[in-house]
């Protein structure tokens, strides 16, 4: 629902702040005295186009900001959700701003972020629906038709059924669709991983085997040093005959087990030097053990020096470190194995068209029955409603058309249009070829009248439905705007007291001029005051008490 409609610096308006309730809000004034602002205002604020015509004399630019309640309009909210623009703190409210700026640019909001116009046009069409102008008039859209059909013909739970299978029948066709793209180059690329495996796996690298021998020939690189360190300390510890550190250690124990009294300290120290002794003497083991075992085979530091070369090498071929061969060959492997599984995977999803494809024909031709049942009724129904808004010779028909059965659409079988004559022997053309704007309200009018009760309707803007009629069917036509006030918010900005006398609320544009420039000004209007406006509209300025009386009845029964 519209809340709050902002507007600065806008043809004749400096600056205007104007409220809006739920219900319906009649919207009148003096001929030439800026109605259309609100409607210009709002068309912009919703991605109409725009140049810097609209901006009043003497400003920069024109700011405009239109405020809604979505809390019901769900189709808004997970928009909103799903382009990351909800209002933080706030998933009800969404803000729209258009800035028009002297150099004929302009920028977009929605809830303070810039968006592109086309955004705010996509989510604007949700917000609010304009009935007599040729700018966001949903019903000149063919998707308007589809949508209030299936709302007012078709069971939700059935039209839900088949979109979800339409969406889950294109996204099994779109894997299907690139898994046969991919095809096509598989055998190539097949080919050339399995040249690639071969080739590493005749190395036959094992895991680490980088690491190992990387040490193992720095250790035969330095055989004679390795050799040469070992025979030195086995000489310091044990086997040197000018002192070793074994005998000296042997002495030192002695010294102290020859003194006559031994102290406690002096006997930790005694056990020192024997762990000492007991530790030396392992070392001297493992020292004996490795001189033993030391292989310095210059034969194999040949062998490893060729076998790293070659681990080096191939690595330089693919681009990688050495030491990452395996996980390249188990890439390769995995890559290979998807190729050779890619058949496997296109019978997999063929199969999961056709059953889609099964569901999806037994949904849509359900919805296809319905639809047809349906649209006759709404036609009648319809037309019926053109009658007593002074249209004896409009008649509406919906017009179903089948699709072709091959191409899959997410609304089924058929596209809905609805076609309209409006005089007698003419053949039924589309809405938007009327030329009458009053014609094409009215035609809205009976059109949302007889959908309000199933269609999501958000709010909806009428101008112009009472051109051409009279005082009688003005009444009928303020009746059913008043009807259609009962379940949605309704703008009408009109020229008629049976019309304006109808309304939930009322809205008097006036106009303000001097030497210097003319200023519009809208004031909401309350008892007396409306009263004697859909008087002045009976009767014109100098209403008697006659048309004060009778316009007092008329709100009264409203």
């Amino acid at each position: 629902m519209l809340q709050h409609l902002s507007i600065r610096n806008f043809a004749t308006v400096d600056k205007l702040e104007i409220d809006f309730e739920p219900g319906m809000t009649a919207i009148t004034g003096e001929t030439g005295a800026g109605k259309s602002i609100i409607l210009g205002a709002l068309g912009l604020t919703l991605g109409d186009r725009a140049d810097k015509t609209v901006i009043r004399p003497g400003a920069s630019k024109t700011d405009l900001s239109a405020e809604f309640d979505i809390q019901d309009i769900a189709q808004a909210s997970d928009w909103l959700a799903d382009n990351d623009l909800q209002l933080e703190g706030d998933a009800r409210t969404c803000l729209l701003r258009r800035v028009i700026n002297d150099d004929g640019r302009s920028r977009a909001y929605i809830n303070g972020s810039v968006v592109t116009l086309a955004n705010l046009k996509t989510l604007g069409e949700m917000l609010l629906d304009i009935h007599g102008q040729h700018e966001h008039q949903s019903l000149l859209r063919r998707s308007t038709h589809i949508r209030l059909l299936d709302e007012f013909a078709v069971e939700s739970k059935l039209l839900a059924q088949l979109h979800s299978t339409w969406r889950q029948w294109q996204q099994n066709f779109q894997q299907m669709d690139a898994l046969r793209q991919q095809s096509a180059d598989n055998s190539a690329e097949s080919q050339l991983l399995s040249y690639q495996l071969i080739e590493l796996d005749e190395m036959n690298i094992e895991a680490g085997e980088i690491e190992k021998l990387e040490a193992e020939f720095k250790s035969l690189s330095h055989a004679d040093d390795t050799l040469a360190a070992v025979n030195s300390a086995l000489a310091y510890c044990d086997e040197s005959e000018d002192g070793n550190a074994s005998s000296l250690l042997n002495q030192a124990r002695s010294a102290l087990e020859r003194l006559p009294a031994q102290s406690g300290r002096l006997t930790t120290i005694k056990e020192l030097l024997e762990t000492a002794g007991i530790q030396l003497q392992e070392a001297v083991s493992e020292l004996n053990a490795f001189n033993a075992e030391f292989d310095a085979d210059p034969q194999r530091l040949e062998a490893i020096n060729e076998r790293l070369g070659d681990l080096h090498a191939v690595a330089r071929k693919h681009r990688i470190k050495p030491e990452e061969l395996i996980d390249l060959i188990n890439d390769l492997r995995s890559q290979l194995d998807k190729l050779e599984n890619c058949d496997a995977e296109l019978e997999k999803l063929a199969a999961n068209d056709k059953l889609l494809r099964e569901q999806y024909a037994q949904l849509a031709g359900e919805v296809s029955k319905q639809r047809k049942k349906g649209a006759s009724k709404l036609a009648k129904a319809v037309n019926e409603r053109l009658q007593a808004l002074s249209m004896p010779h409009a008649s509406v028909e919906v017009s179903l058309s089948a699709t072709d059965p091959d191409k899959l659409a997410q609304q089924g079988l058929e596209a809905v249009e609805f076609l309209v004559s409006t005089n007698p022997g003419q053949a039924p053309q589309p809405l938007g070829k009327i030329a009458s704007g009053g014609e094409l309200s009215r035609i809205s009018l009976a059109i949302q009248v007889i959908t309000a009760q199933t269609s999501h309707v958000p709010s909806l803007v009428f101008d112009e439905v009472d051109v051409g009629i009279g005082g009688g069917v003005a009444k009928v036509v303020g009746e059913q705007l008043r009807q259609l006030g009962e379940r949605a918010q309704i703008l009408c900005v009109t020229h008629q007291a049976q019309v304006a006398g109808q309304g939930h609320h009322h809205l008097l544009v006036s106009k303000q001029s001097d030497k210097k420039s003319t200023l519009t000004r809208i004031t909401k209007l309350e008892g007396e005051e409306v009263i004697k406006e859909v008087a002045r509209m009976l009767g014109g300025e100098t209403y008697s008490a006659e048309s004060l009386a009778h316009a007092e009845q008329m709100v009264a029964n409203s």
